[in-house]
């Protein structure tokens, strides 16, 4: 069920408990369709109730949007004035006894008495009523609000971070190119094609939130199928791809600069190198095993780090906090990435 059917039936439900709460530790109980009709009392109960959801509602869709949030809070106050005594002038007619006449006596004329009407009318209920109204959907639209603010934030930020991922991918892919065009290689056609292909699921379809993770994966095998066009026999790579990947979605981008890390640390062409790559589905949980061996580096300024694992490790933070597992292993002569995410 989606969400906002979800939402429907509590909103239903939460009216229906609302207008049952005066008769729920009533002695009598639910009044039955007779009393209904012939207790006038019992009718305005029902009715006030029924004008403070129409006003809760009202509050919330309406007023608070559309006056408190751009700043109108003379018109804002003044309208909460004008509902309230609205109501309470609708339901004191509703409740106020018909006139009745005189009753007669035979007694003198100056001790003639009228019927006294009978007690029905409360305001303190009715303000009580209206207080809880005003404040629960006043409550709840500064949550929403905030949520908002806060889900805006998160995705202002994962674009960001998306923004220095994938022109780092890009520098990299370019420079194995590049070496293909220096070395004058037939494959440089193809290898071209091959980043049109890359460049295309980076432009179309990492924009969205969540990706099918089958796509993600042959996004992986096409980039390390380019890095074997520039690495030919210098590095010995290892890829093993096990699972079920289809009915399972992932972030976008989320695994590639851990790959991306393995290539451009772990690899030099003047050395044997040696880089295994595992990416298993277990359920639902995806398990990515990363291992390269260190060599020296040609530039010694990038032998810090990239920017790549970093902005996952955030991203990894934001979109999975209590999902995922990460564990960097580092030392003199191997860098492991071990990761273990939950796509449920």
């Amino acid at each position: 069920m989606k969400q906002s059917g979800i939402q429907f039936f509590i909103h239903v439900f939460l009216v229906v408990a609302f207008l049952a709460l005066p008769y729920i530790f009533a002695p009598t109980g639910f009044p039955g369709f007779q009393e209904f009709e012939n207790n006038a009392h019992e009718r305005t109960n029902f009715v006030s109730y029924l004008m403070m959801l129409a006003f809760f509602y009202a509050n919330y869709y309406i007023l608070i949007p559309k006056f408190y949030f751009n700043n109108k809070f003379i018109i804002y106050a003044s309208l909460i004035l004008i509902s309230f005594l609205t109501i309470i002038s609708f339901i004191y007619i509703l409740d106020k006894p018909p006139v009745a006449p005189p009753t007669f006596s035979r007694q003198p004329s100056h001790m003639m008495r009228f019927e006294k009407p009978p007690a029905g009318f409360d305001n303190s209920q009715t303000l009580f009523l209206f207080l809880v109204g005003l404040v629960v959907s006043f409550a709840l639209k500064i949550n929403d609000r905030l949520k908002r603010s806060e889900q805006e934030k998160l995705h202002t930020e994962l674009s960001f971070l998306k923004a220095q991922i994938n022109p780092h991918f890009l520098f990299n892919t370019l420079n194995s190119i590049y070496s293909l065009a220096i070395e004058k290689s037939d494959r440089t056609a193809d290898a071209v094609v091959m980043l049109s292909s890359l460049m295309r699921y980076v432009i179309r379809d990492a924009k969205e939130s969540l990706v099918p993770l089958h796509k993600e994966i042959e996004y992986i095998k096409n980039y390390i199928s380019l890095q074997k066009f520039r690495l030919d026999d210098t590095v010995l790579i290892d890829l093993k791809v096990d699972g079920n990947f289809l009915n399972k979605q992932i972030a976008p981008l989320i695994l590639i600069s851990f790959i991306e890390n393995a290539f451009k640390y772990g690899v030099n062409p003047e050395q044997q190198s040696f880089i295994k790559i595992a990416i298993l589905i277990n359920h639902d949980d995806l398990i990515l095993h990363v291992y390269n061996g260190k060599v020296r580096i040609n530039h010694p300024e990038e032998s810090t780090g990239g920017i790549g694992i970093n902005n996952t490790r955030t991203r990894l933070q934001l979109l999975y906090p209590a999902k995922h597992q990460l564990t960097i292993q580092d030392n003199n002569k191997n860098f492991v990435i071990d990761l273990k995410l939950n796509l449920a």
